[in-house]
C-alpha cells in the first residue's frame, strides 16, 4: 500500500507492521495506535509506537521504514506526505510499574500485528490518566473497555499497585455510563 496524505492511522500501522515483519524485525505495537485498534478507531493518535524486541540495528529499521516511504528524522520516522510519525520507544514494554507485559497477536485483515492486549492497552491509557491526569487517556481506556473484553480484575489490582484506586473508580463509573449509552432505550408506553 502506498501511503499519502489521506492514509489513516490503521493503514499506516498495518503498512509499517508488514514492512517490519518482511525485514525480520519483531516489534510490539503500543500507545495510541494500539488503543485505536482496540477501540475501533475512536481513539486518535498521530504517532505509531512500536517497541523493538531485542537489539535491532538502526540500519535495519531504516531499510524497513524506507520501503514504506518513511525516513529517519532524529529519533522518529517521518513521511513526506503522510501526517503520522513512527517511533520506536525504548523497551522493554511496561505499563506503569508492571514490566511483565505479554504481547498478543492482533488480527487486522490478513495481517497479524504483535501488540498489547485490550486489557494492557486499557491499562496503558489509564497510566497516562493516573500519572499525568490525561483526560484523553481515561476516554481512550473507556473506549477500549466498551468495545473489547477486558479483565477488570487485572486492571483493578494493577490500579491499586499504582496507587490509583480513585482513578480506577472514576474509570469504572465512566465505563458504566458508556455502556448504558450503547443500550437501546425502551420507548415509554
Amino acid at each position: 500500500m502506498k501511503l499519502g496524505p489521506k492514509s489513516t492511522l490503521l493503514e499506516v500501522t498495518v503498512t509499517v507492521a508488514r514492512a517490519l515483519r518482511k525485514h525480520h524485525v519483531s516489534a510490539i505495537l503500543t500507545g495510541g495506535a494500539c488503543a485505536s485498534l482496540h477501540a475501533d478507531g475512536l481513539v486518535t493518535s498521530y504517532d505509531v509506537d512500536f517497541v523493538l524486541e531485542g537489539r535491532v540495528p538502526g540500519s535495519v529499521t531504516d531499510r524497513a521504514l524506507a520501503s514504506t516511504g518513511y525516513s529517519r528524522d532524529h529519533d522518529r520516522y517521518v513521511h513526506p506526505t503522510c501526517p503520522f510519525v513512527v517511533e520506536f520507544p525504548a523497551g522493554p514494554v511496561g505499563i506503569g510499574d508492571d514490566d511483565e507485559v505479554v504481547p498478543v497477536e492482533i488480527a487486522v485483515g490478513d495481517v497479524r500485528i504483535l501488540g498489547l492486549s485490550a486489557t494492557d492497552s486499557c491499562r496503558d491509557r489509564l497510566a497516562a490518566y493516573y500519572h499525568w491526569n490525561d483526560k484523553q487517556g481515561l476516554d481512550a481506556a473507556v473506549a477500549i473497555a466498551a468495545r473489547r473484553p477486558v479483565d477488570l480484575n487485572v486492571i483493578g489490582k494493577w490500579s491499586e499497585r499504582e496507587g490509583a484506586t480513585a482513578g480506577f473508580a472514576e474509570f469504572r463509573r465512566a465505563l458504566i455510563k458508556a455502556k448504558e449509552g450503547k443500550r437501546p432505550r425502551r420507548r415509554p408506553r
